[in-house]
C-alpha cells in the first residue's frame, strides 16, 4: 500500500523527520512518537485539503514538505485549543 506515493515504512521515517522539523520550527517539545504522528497526520490532512483544490503531489520530497507544513498547522491548532 502507498501513502502519497511512498511506502508505509518510508512514510513513518519521513513523517518523523517532518514532525521533528516542525517541532524545532514551532519551538515545542513533543517526543519521537508524537513527531511521527504529527508528520504523518499533518501530511495526510494537508494532502486531502490540497486534493480538494485539484493540487495533488506525490513522492517523498512532497511528502516531507507537506508533512512539515501540516505538522506546523497541527501544533498551532493544539496551542490555540490549549489556551
Amino acid at each position: 500500500m502507498d501513502v502519497n506515493g511512498v511506502g508505509w515504512i518510508t512514510a513513518i521515517i519521513i513523517g518523523g523527520i517532518a514532525g521533528w522539523g516542525a517541532e524545532q520550527f514551532m519551538k515545542s517539545s513533543m517526543g519521537l512518537l508524537m513527531n511521527i504522528i504529527l508528520g504523518i497526520v499533518g501530511a495526510v490532512i494537508l494532502n486531502a485539503i490540497l486534493a480538494a483544490f485539484n493540487l495533488g503531489f506525490s513522492g517523498w520530497v512532497a511528502y516531507l514538505i507537506i508533512g512539515f507544513i501540516g505538522a506546523c498547522i497541527l501544533i498551532a491548532i493544539g496551542r490555540m485549543l490549549k489556551r
